[in-house]
Order: structure tokens, then C-alpha cells, then sequence
């Protein structure tokens, strides 16, 4: 089935495009081979990368327990907010993005650019206004990926990015990386990492063996399936459902191959969870089928249309 990856490679012409499945390298493209081993922005990717992050803490005792910890733990100034319902705000509200805040981040309230022009981006992210309960829908708000960032790195005392060197990215032997940070010198955890594309891979194998990495457990297995766990539909424009900064999707795979007119006791949904990062950058675990592929675009287009029934799926329908 991987023969037809060139053509439809041809016609996206991404940055770069790699397959591993079962610990083996399917694919390996790059637009360019010194992209290769050039840092590329991974954009909204970096989320996911630091929900591995806020799981090896949690797995350290660094962090409490997600559903039952609130935010007012981090940051006590919500006590004294006018709306009282932002004190059942917990810290897995947070990584589900179901905080509840009043949040479009590139619509009509351009949240997340408003966001990135103020000179202390967590106390404006926390003066939000709440548009719905905690807990009862997702909106997708890299101001929250902000307000985890800022309590990891008071949670391990250390910054996010040390903190990255030290548990994942040493482990992972990700050396060259660049992360930005906010004016208070937070590392952004919504955006502003870059990686290279294996290095990218990396962090989609982790996922797939469950927190270990080369016969060493980095994060408890159950905080993996957790992470990636659906949580809660995405809220429109948003697709499919999503778990701890993953996203989360089901393939309908037709058994016995693509048949034109399948019946329905053909078809078996395929579970599947991926990190998203505006501008075309994926990251796809398949756990049934071992499978692990990385997309990097330089797309300027907001909305991305998910790559996997043009590039993954067909590799998947095939085993």
C-alpha cells in the first residue's frame, strides 16, 4: 500500500512527510533534504508536547490529580473574580479545554492575537469572562495551554523548557529545538516550539507505547490513555473530540480492502488520536496499527483539512 504515497505527495508537496509502523520506517520525504535537520515551527503541535510534559509531572507528584484539582490552586486571584463558577474551574478543565472562558481565538473576538499583544498574558487570559460553566463544552483556546505552561513550571521550579530537556527531550535525544516564551519568559505551550520532523515522530511513538521510551517509562500508561482519551466533542469549526491537547477521530476501515459499495458489517471503525498545528503540521498515532506518521506544511490557510484519509488511511485499510 505504500506505493501511492508519491503521487499524493506530489500533489501537496509538504515540508516533509514520514511513516513508521511497527518500529519500522515506511516513508521518509522531505521538500528539501536540509529540512531534515532544521527546527520547523510546529505551531499548535506543541500542545500536545506539553500535555507528555504535564504527564510526566503528574507521574512525578509533581502535579495532583487533573479532574479533581482546581485552578485556584495555581492561581488563588480567581477566588476573589466576580463570577463565582470560575472556582470550579480544575486543572483537567484546562488541558480538555473545557475551562469554560469566553474565548474565539482567530474569529470575531481574535482572542488569540489580542492575547499575544498584552504584557502579561496569564492575568489576561484569567480576567476572561466565563461564556459557559466549566466542564460542559470544549472551545479551543491556546490561552489555557498558557495558564498550564505557567503552572508546570512553578509546579517542577524550573522552566518549561529545562523541564522538557530534563524528562522528555534527553530521553528522546532531541537535542536541537527552539521554544519562545511569553514577556513574562513562560514558554508559550499553545505554540512556538520547533522541532525536526523525527524529532516530531518521536513524540508520536512515545504516545503509542504509552509513556515508554526505549524499555524506560517516562509517564504512568494510565495517564497515556488518558491523554488521549476523548473528553468532549470539538466546538465549531473544530472536528471530532478532544482528550488532553489531542485531538481524537475514528477512520471507518472497509475490511478486505477498498470496496466500492460496502456493506455495513465491512466497515470497522479505527481509532486514532493526532496533534494539530495551524499551517498543515500533523502528528498521527493509529494504535491498531502501530502506525505513527508526521506531516509538516507551510500553508498560511487557517483551516486545515486533516491529512489522514489521503495519506494514512489508505496504509491502514490495507492491513
Amino acid at each position: 500500500m505504500i506505493n501511492h504515497l508519491p503521487a499524493a505527495i506530489a500533489s501537496l508537496n509538504p515540508r516533509s512527510f514520514l511513516v513508521k509502523r511497527q518500529g519500522r520506517l515506511l516513508f521518509e520525504h522531505y521538500r528539501d533534504p536540509l529540512l531534515a535537520s532544521e527546527p520547523a515551527i510546529i505551531n499548535s503541535c506543541t500542545k500536545s508536547v506539553l500535555s507528555a510534559l504535564i504527564c510526566i509531572a503528574i507521574g512525578q507528584g509533581l502535579l495532583p490529580v487533573p479532574a479533581v484539582t482546581p485552578v485556584t490552586d495555581f492561581f488563588p486571584q480567581l477566588k476573589a473574580d466576580a463570577d463565582i463558577r470560575k472556582r470550579d474551574m480544575t486543572l483537567q478543565h484546562l488541558l480538555t479545554m473545557t475551562a469554560g472562558f469566553r474565548w474565539d481565538e482567530f474569529g470575531g473576538l481574535n482572542s488569540f492575537p489580542r492575547m499575544t499583544r498584552e504584557a502579561n498574558w496569564i492575568a489576561h487570559v484569567l480576567d476572561q469572562p466565563l461564556s459557559d460553566p466549566p466542564g460542559t463544552r470544549m472551545t479551543y483556546n491556546s490561552g489555557v495551554s498558557q495558564l498550564l505552561s505557567a503552572i508546570l513550571a512553578e509546579a517542577a521550579g524550573k522552566s518549561v523548557a529545562r523541564f522538557a530537556e530534563d524528562t522528555l527531550f534527553r530521553a528522546l535525544g532531541i537535542e536541537a529545538y527552539e521554544w519562545e516564551t511569553d514577556p513574562q519568559k513562560i514558554h508559550t505551550g499553545g505554540f512556538g516550539l520547533r522541532l525536526r520532523p523525527a524529532d516530531l515522530l518521536k513524540l508520536g511513538e512515545l504516545m503509542l507505547q504509552k509513556g515508554v521510551w526505549n524499555d524506560t517509562r517516562l509517564f504512568p500508561a494510565e495517564l497515556a490513555a488518558l491523554a488521549v482519551r476523548p473528553f468532549a466533542p470539538a466546538s465549531p469549526p473544530y472536528e471530532g473530540e478532544y482528550g488532553w491537547h489531542w485531538w481524537c477521530r475514528v477512520f471507518t476501515k472497509v475490511n478486505g480492502g477498498q470496496d466500492a459499495l460496502p456493506s455495513s458489517r465491512d466497515r470497522k471503525p479505527v481509532d486514532y488520536f493526532y496533534a494539530q498545528g495551524f499551517g498543515g503540521q500533523f502528528v498521527y498515532v493509529v494504535p491498531e496499527a502501530e502506525l505513527v506518521a508526521v506531516v509538516t506544511q507551510d500553508s498560511r490557510k487557517r483551516k486545515q483539512p486533516t491529512l489522514f484519509a489521503e495519506l494514512i488511511g489508505p496504509i491502514v485499510a490495507g492491513s
